[in-house]
């Protein structure tokens, strides 16, 4: 590699300085001056594994260096310099030391690693927090492949994983010290679990995930829909089909081709079998039902050939190496860079304009570096300088809107919207699909989602991003879904009381007066059938859904819901009922029947269009919940909506406008329920939700645990403590106040003993945790359609 001449000597690198616990004190330095000053700061490790051979590559360090000269070290490691990233910098030592180009999808973060020592007599003090990425190639790199740094590299070799572990434990003075029985053996440990798991005994454990998930054959009868809606549904399915492409880019950026790799394997073993079938419901390597823990690693992952990755070798085909995706799923999904922290953002976020700042802050926008698009262009102008990536920006981040960031596909999907539109006969129906063409490709959903709440059609379509759980670093970002069904009309009409009275229940909320909108809009409510779903659909299954999230939209024009009766039954059958069978007082398990259930699951939703929206701040300011909660705001909103639920269920009896039959219904009910939702994991907004609901009203007695590990409603107790609960959460939301907030869940939102008992119980008895809905009459459809183009 040719490097540039310098004319001048280059000014030395500067180290962001960071506070003990590793936080951006926003003071930067010259490298020497905080080697001298002890401060701490960033860097990087990454080591490069060979997987056939069970042997990490080690550089020998050059004689010239400050630091352990000569010395055996990481394969390549640096020094992350002031506002720059961790994965740039990996990437781009890589390519510095050993002249190695490899993209993103080759580094796996592992851990992070603190080290603290003094050494040279006291004159280089290293207080350094060092991201440790694992790069996996199949087989060795041919020695001759490597293109050294003179000034930095002086050799490199590979040495069994056990035999280096061993020189470290011996502190053999050749090689650069780590405590191997300290921090840094997660190194040895996460190699060793990784290839020396017994095969028998990761199918048993898949099999047992699997177990957890009821197979469901959902369907609808669609002799009520006209030809030409029959002709749409089936150009629905296919744009369907495209959604799903990019909800799995949204999750990680290289989800598709994990996807792709583990279909393609699982006809090879039983296990290659069940890790594809867990993939399916997962839609990733991360288990929803296990607070997204992987069962997957990065040795389960696709292969990839870069002949260009070093100098060309004669004989050899070029490196292979495995896709990697981190332990830890990550908090930002795809819709940040893998390396940006909350200080990065927020430092950049407030450098905007107001314009800018929403587009950043918006549903449908991915942030970006600007460096990683350059890197991934010309990766050799990388060693022209750490900060020339940032030159003519005053930030390394930008946004850049869904609508350019998923073209090709979204592109694809609103001409089958259009064509689909073209061929209906039912004008809201029409309406909707061709405005939300438009908004694929404009980047506005605005006109489209009042579309969709003026839906009308016999056929009910939901397409489009709206959920914002994915991202659970701030909450901001949507992903991608699709749901079709058939709408019962019977059910339907049933279900009008809830949203005709949003009004009346909005006013009598327990909450003070000043944080009550004097203006809620009635939410319309439809009932569907499901027949087909995609998209973010993962893992366990919705019963109900109320969008939109767009808090101008549900200021304006309030919100609309959908219920799925089929999923509801399905779920109440095989989860529900067989849960109140053992965990339920006998006394009370008459109590428990599908028609609480089910209206508890309409007011909930119901009540997601009531309570604080948009607020107003303490300083005057206006903001939303969402913004003002940020990650914590998926999990409030589920708790409001669920406990606030079972308030505006008593007060809409004791109104006379239900039965008063359903009292003690609706609190058994959804005692049972407590159980059902918090085993989708405190992970996961529902079951974060419902944990702080059931260990709030377990504290306060209103449910109760007796000695044959039963539970029971205390029906004495139950009306006030759900009321205080009510109170508590919808006061936080309307002030805003993230600090409340978290101490709140942080109270509330844990495994508890009472759980525990019942959790296990479950297990002994294997009740399904959730459904995983087919859909065969999506191929009959689909069949159908092809036999007459």
């Amino acid at each position: 590699m040719v490097k540039p001449e310098i004319e001048h000597p280059m000014e030395e690198e500067r180290l962001d300085v960071l506070t003990q616990t590793g936080q951006k004190t926003g003071i930067s330095k010259p490298r020497g001056d905080v080697h001298r000053d002890g401060d701490y700061h960033r860097a990087v490790h990454v080591w490069i594994y060979s997987e056939s051979t069970h042997e990490l590559l080690l550089q020998q360090r050059a004689d010239c260096k400050d630091s352990w000269p000569g010395q055996w070290d990481i394969s390549s490691a640096g020094h992350i310099a002031a506002g720059d990233s961790s994965l740039i910098t990996a990437r781009r030592e890589l390519h510095e030391e050993l002249g190695i180009i490899l993209p993103k999808d080759a580094f796996e973060l592992i851990f992070i690693f603190l080290q603290e020592c003094v050494i040279n007599d006291g004159k280089f003090i290293n207080n350094e927090y060092s991201d440790v990425y694992l790069v996996t190639t199949l087989a060795p790199i041919p020695v001759e492949a490597f293109t050294l740094q003179e000034s930095e590299v002086s050799a490199v070799k590979y040495v069994p994983v056990d035999v280096y572990k061993s020189l470290l434990a011996k502190e053999d003075p050749e090689y650069v010290p780590y405590d191997v029985d300290g921090q840094y053996g997660q190194l040895f440990d996460i190699i060793e679990e990784r290839y020396k798991e017994n095969l028998e005994k990761k199918s048993l454990s898949l099999q047992k995930q699997l177990s957890r998930y009821a197979p469901i054959s959902l369907g609808a009868e669609l002799t009520a829909l006209t030809v030409a809606d029959k002709e749409a549904l089936a150009l629905l399915i296919k744009a369907g089909a495209i959604i799903d492409e990019i909800f799995y880019l949204q999750v990680w950026y290289d989800n598709p081709t994990l996807r792709d790799w583990l279909k393609k394997q699982a006809e090879i073993s039983q296990l290659d079998e069940l890790k594809w079938m867990y993939y399916r419901i997962n839609k990733s390597p991360w288990s929803c039902l296990d607070d997204n823990k992987p069962f997957l690693t990065t040795a389960d992952s696709a292969i990839k050939l870069l002949p260009e990755a070093t100098k060309r070798i004669f004989g050899w085909k070029g490196l292979e190496y495995r896709t990697a995706f981190p332990m830890k799923k990550p908090p930002g999904a795809n819709f940040y860079p893998p390396d940006m922290d909350k200080k990065e953002f927020e430092l950049w976020k407030d450098s905007l304009s107001d314009e800018q700042k929403q587009d950043a802050i918006g549903f449908f926008s991915v942030i970006k570096r600007h460096s990683e698009q350059d890197l991934e262009t010309s990766p050799c102008e990388s060693s022209m300088g750490r900060a020339d990536h940032l030159v003519g920006f005053a930030h390394d981040l930008y946004a850049i809107p869904y609508s350019e960031e998923y073209r090709q596909f979204l592109t694809k999907a609103a001409e089958l919207l259009r064509k689909a539109g073209d061929l209906t006969s039912t004008p809201s129906l029409k309406r909707l699909l061709h405005s939300k063409a438009e908004a694929f490709l404009s980047n506005d959903y605005y006109d489209s989602d009042i579309a969709w709440m003026e839906l009308d059609s016999k056929l009910d379509v939901t397409i489009g991003p709206y959920e914002t759980y994915e991202d659970a670093l701030f909450g901001y970002k949507a992903t991608f879904e699709v749901m079709i069904g058939v709408r019962d009309d019977e059910a339907t009409a049933q279900v009008k009381l809830f949203g005709d009275h949003l009004q009346v229940l909005e006013q009598n909320l327990p909450l003070d007066d000043v944080y009550k909108s004097q203006d809620v809009i009635a939410a319309p409510i439809r009932v569907i059938q499901l027949i087909y779903n995609s998209g973010d659909v993962k893992g366990p299954q919705t019963v109900a859904f109320n969008l939109p999230n767009d808090e101008r939209i549900v200021k304006d024009r309030g919100t609309s819901m959908v219920m799925l009766k089929n999923v509801s039954e399905a779920k109440f059958k095989h989860i529900l009922q067989p849960i109140s069978d053992v965990c339920i007082a006998k006394e009370q398990q008459q109590y428990v029947d599908f028609d609480s259930f089910f209206t508890h699951t309409i007011c909930h939703e119901c009540c997601h269009g009531i309570g604080p929206h948009t607020i107003t701040l303490p300083t005057g300011e206006k903001s939303t919940v969402r913004l003002e909660l940020q990650e914590l705001h998926s999990a409030m909103e589920e708790a409001k909506a669920d406990i606030v639920g079972l308030w505006a269920l008593k007060f809409l009896i004791v109104q006379g406008l239900l039965p008063k039959s359903l009292i003690k219904s609706i609190y058994v009910s959804f005692l049972a329920g407590c159980f059902r939702s918090v085993r989708f994991g405190l992970e996961e907004a529902h079951g974060k939700g419902q944990a702080l609901q059931f260990n709030w009203l377990f504290e306060k007695g209103a449910f109760v645990l007796h000695p044959d590990e039963t539970f029971s409603v205390n029906f004495s107790k139950v009306d006030s403590e759900v009321e205080s609960l009510s109170r508590e959460i919808l006061t936080i939301q309307a002030k805003g106040d993230k600090t409340a907030a978290k101490a709140l869940l942080d109270k509330y939102c844990n495994m508890t003993k009472p759980l525990k008992v019942a959790l296990e119980k479950l297990e002994k008895i294997q009740v399904p945790v959730d459904i995983a809905p087919e859909f065969p009459i999506v191929d009959e459809i689909l069949f159908r359609s092809q036999r007459n183009l």
